[in-house]
């Protein structure tokens, strides 16, 4: 592995806030993506790594090699800034060539590698401009090529997208996936943008109170979070308290589901997920396929937005969450497939 966490903790001076027992290895080539809540540990979890921060226990390890004590500098990591870190009275290209110039590259040589590394991330020719005349995208790109120019260890990114608009930010997380995949380099991403997180990620890691939650997939973990909070942040769901009545069956405040009940006992208590976009609108339940429950209901709030359509059915004591990307008739049921219900573990107070 690149990058090794061996439960690893630390915790702020003062305070119950930090990272505990985190576990978590990154391997060559891939791009794992951290997110979680504010003060969830994500950040500090990159800080340890960097060497800004030292880890009270356990061990961090870098292509094997213990890193504990060593600076930052001596860690050999690319750092690329929320807020970029440019310095302003240099151009684009001795930006890049400084990491090269501190390790003592002649001038010539480091120069041409960063106009090579400009190339790389789609500014070549503008290697002569300076910050101020430069876009955000932009900044963001050198910024990027400067952490990659030495060729480093690992790759760490820190929210480095949020000073940007919507259309740049889409933009740029498409080219830093490229760029990473086309360098091969082991590359942790912290963001709190969870699209971001799933378009780019290899795996996917959700923090919650300094601790992992679940550490998967993109798809794996919006199908099959472990537990409700990791369902809840990593998209749109609907979740329901309820018991499992009977195996194949669950009772909830929307009505009796059928669904997979396996490892759960009748008289089990359980958190019952769905999914908007798997919630079926029917403009008369006797269009019902074969498999799942009917619902009647309804429509409390019925949201058109271009491509897709949200609505809000109430059924029985809660309110049923649809999305959908082509129907546009009336709704007066739903019907809800067994296989789209998922059942996790209960709520539990401090979910």
């Amino acid at each position: 592995m690149a990058i090794s966490f061996q439960n690893v903790t630390y915790r702020y001076p003062g305070s119950e806030v930090g990272v505990f027992g985190i576990d978590l290895e990154i391997e060559d080539g891939e791009l794992l993506v951290v997110i979680g809540p504010s003060g969830s540990g994500k950040t500090t979890l990159l800080k340890l790594l960097a060497g800004f921060l030292e880890a009270q226990s356990g061990r961090i390890l870098v292509d094997g090699e213990s890193v504990s004590g060593l600076p930052p500098h001596r860690r050999n990591l690319g750092i690329v800034f929320q807020a970029y870190a440019l310095f302003q009275h240099m151009t684009a290209v001795q930006n890049v060539a400084y990491p090269l110039k501190v390790r003592g590259v002649p001038r010539a040589a480091r120069l041409e590698q960063a106009r090579r590394a400009l190339a790389r991330v789609g500014l070549d020719g503008l290697g002569g401009r300076l910050p101020a005349n430069l876009s955000g995208g932009q900044q963001q790109r050198v910024a990027l090529a400067r952490a990659l120019v030495f060729s480093p260890r690992a790759l760490l990114l820190d929210e480095p997208l949020s000073a940007l608009d919507a259309f740049r930010r889409a933009e740029m997380r498409d080219e830093i996936a490229r760029v990473q995949r086309d360098a091969g380099i082991a590359t942790l991403h912290v963001t709190h943008d969870l699209e971001e997180a799933m378009s780019i990620g290899d795996r996917v890691a959700v923090m919650h109170g300094g601790r992992l939650l679940q550490v998967a997939a993109p798809q794996t973990l919006y199908d099959m979070p472990v537990d409700r909070r990791v369902g809840a942040f990593v998209g749109k769901a609907n979740l329901w308290e309820a018991t499992v009545s009977a195996p194949g069956w669950i009772a909830s405040p929307v009505g009796a589901l059928a669904c997979d009940t396996t490892g759960f006992a009748p008289g089990s208590s359980v958190t019952a997920m769905v999914r908007p976009e798997r919630i079926l609108p029917l403009a008369d339940p006797a269009e019902a396929k074969a498999d799942g429950v009917v619902l009647a209901g309804a429509v409390s709030l019925d949201r058109f937005a271009g491509p897709i359509r949200r609505f809000d059915m109430g059924v029985g004591q809660s309110v049923v969450h649809g999305e959908t990307a082509g129907y546009r008739g009336p709704i007066a049921a739903v019907q809800i497939p067994s296989e789209a219900i998922r059942l996790l573990p209960p709520e539990t107070v401090d979910a």
